[in-house]
């Protein structure tokens, strides 16, 4: 297992690398200034760490006048030119932009932080320097970043009251909940990220501690590891934020393999200031791709709207839509929700009747599919992982399925998986999959989640309640649905001892059911 876990890292990394060095290579700044108004400066980052920036202010700025502030972080591993054609867009729109190379990446100081105390120092230090070198308006400043500058963006508002708007596009507020779901390392994610701060920062001593720790599943790091990721969570600081009552945008991409829009789903419900949550076909940051190329964009056209309103005062209308905002991976358009609890508005169970056995340590052959490369060809082609259902090997894979479905089922919301399992090993790892069954048996994959157990007595049962990443997908009519469990499954690391057997059974006091929430139509 050692073996092909280095293996998966060390491909990652190749990967990670080639993508970044020929996606920056030559864009990365140089001179300190630009003949288009952009202006490329340092700025002194907590305990005076150097934060290469760049300054956009609106054309023919006028020196009486004020205008709001935006502040961008980069992206985990990208220069800080990143957001330059949709900073300039803004300041085009009236705004002064900030977008700064976080520390421990490029060409800035300091080692990487990963969204930790001095992370959320420099936000501030960066908007008391807008607030002192450029026209910005000390009374309507916001935030906006994608990945790991949405992330910052959360925390930085949760700690500094002068933020009033924040636009956090495929970020995180559970770091925890995003990578370790279901206490399963989420491996090729972890290694992605691994690869590309190998190639564009550098690591500090304690985050390669992490890392490590997170890859040799090292129990006695277990809780170590998730006080380090909670610190770095804005849901740990929701008292905070809430209290502050910024006006929060979220976005996020229904097959995100490195935040899941579960966790933002959750703490979208908890904010009790203006907010607005959006989720799109796609995988993690590929809904904001094109804008950052300066092509149509609707989650940056919102972002731009959402900023023009909390920060400019403009009527233009988007307090007024309906807050939740979805679109769907089978069909164009978008569909409004008051909240989420009203996307699933009614669900349907799948009853898991009977008692199956599997043996672990083998991949069945479902599978969530290719960190990045699955969720994109669902987002371009409409074509998830797809698995040959009755050809699923029953040994290893635990298979039931719904009556054929007369009318088209709108799968929305997150659907939620109880069993009873009997383990013959004290730790196991499970996968679940949720398929949509063509006529020929084909299942399309719908959403999946790892559950690991740890220090379980061998042939005593236990109840498994598992949340499946969330999702909007249209099931045909004459389609059917299928729940798949199998042990293995490149996404997430095993915890399989050689020879272990997972029983599934539905006791009459405790039916197992898989429940499936669907839009009212």
């Amino acid at each position: 297992m050692g073996t092909t876990r280095k293996a998966l890292r060390t491909t990652a990394v190749g990967a990670v690398s080639a993508t970044l060095v020929a996606g920056a290579l030559g864009i990365a700044p140089t001179a300190q200034a630009a003949p288009n108004g952009i202006r490329f400066v340092d700025i002194a980052g907590d305990g005076g760490t150097v934060l290469k920036a760049n300054v956009i202010s609106p054309a023919g700025a006028d020196a009486t006048r004020r205008y709001p502030l935006l502040v961008l972080p980069t992206s985990w591993g990208m220069p800080q030119v990143e957001y330059l054609a949709q900073a300039q867009k803004l300041a085009d729109s009236g705004y002064v932009v900030v977008s700064y190379n976080v520390r421990g990446f490029w060409q800035s100081g300091g080692e990487i932080e990963v969204a930790g105390p001095p992370d959320i120092a420099d936000a501030s230090k960066v908007i008391d320097w807008a607030l002192a070198h450029t026209p910005a308006d000390a009374r309507h400043i916001g935030m906006a970043g994608v990945s790991y500058g949405a992330g910052i963006g959360l925390l930085a508002a949760a700690h500094d009251k002068r933020i009033r708007a924040v636009a956090s596009l495929s970020g995180w507020a559970d770091l925890i909940d995003s990578i370790y779901s279901g206490r399963t390392q989420h491996v090729q994610a972890a290694a992605l990220l691994d690869g590309a701060s190998l190639v564009t920062g550098r690591q500090s001593a304690e985050l390669r501690r992490i890392f490590d720790d997170f890859y040799s599943s090292n129990l006695a790091k277990e809780q170590e590891i998730i006080a380090w990721g909670k610190k770095r969570s804005a849901g740990t600081y929701l008292d905070q934020l809430n209290k502050n009552a910024p006006a929060v945008l979220l976005a996020n991409a229904w097959g995100d393999t490195i935040f899941p829009p579960n966790q933002y789903a959750d703490f979208y419900e908890k904010l009790t200031g203006p907010k607005r949550l959006e989720l799109r076909p796609g995988d993690h940051a590929t809904a904001e791709a094109t804008g950052l190329f300066g092509l149509p964009n609707d989650v940056w056209n919102d972002t731009e709207r959402w900023f023009d309103h909390y920060l400019k005062g403009e009527d233009n209308g988007i307090d007024r839509e309906q807050p939740v905002q979805l679109k769907s991976r089978s069909s164009d358009g978008y569909e409004g929700y008051p909240d989420w609890k009203s996307v699933g508005a009614t669900s349907r169970k799948i009853d898991l009747v009977g008692a199956t056995t599997i043996r672990a340590n083998v991949d069945s052959g479902a599978d969530g599919g290719v960190v990045f490369l699955s969720s994109i060809l669902d987002q371009v082609a409409q074509l998830p992982p797809i698995a040959s259902i009755p050809l699923l090997p029953r040994r290893w894979a635990a298979v039931w399925q719904s009556e054929r479905y007369a009318t088209a089922q709108q799968v929305r919301g997150t659907a939620r998986l109880h069993t009873t399992l009997t383990p013959t090993k004290e730790s196991g790892t499970l996968v679940a999959y949720l398929y949509d069954v063509g006529p020929l048996g084909l299942g399309k994959l719908v959403s999946n989640a790892p559950y690991t157990f740890h220090g379980r007595t061998p042939g005593k049962p236990f109840g498994v309640d598992l949340e499946l990443f969330s999702t909007a997908y249209d099931v045909p009519a004459g389609h059917r649905l299928a729940l798949v469990v199998d042990t293995v499954d490149p996404l997430y690391i095993e915890h399989n001892p050689s020879g272990a057997q997972l029983t599934f059974s539905s006791p009459a006091h405790d039916p197992s059911y898989v429940s499936v929430p669907l839009r009212e139509q």
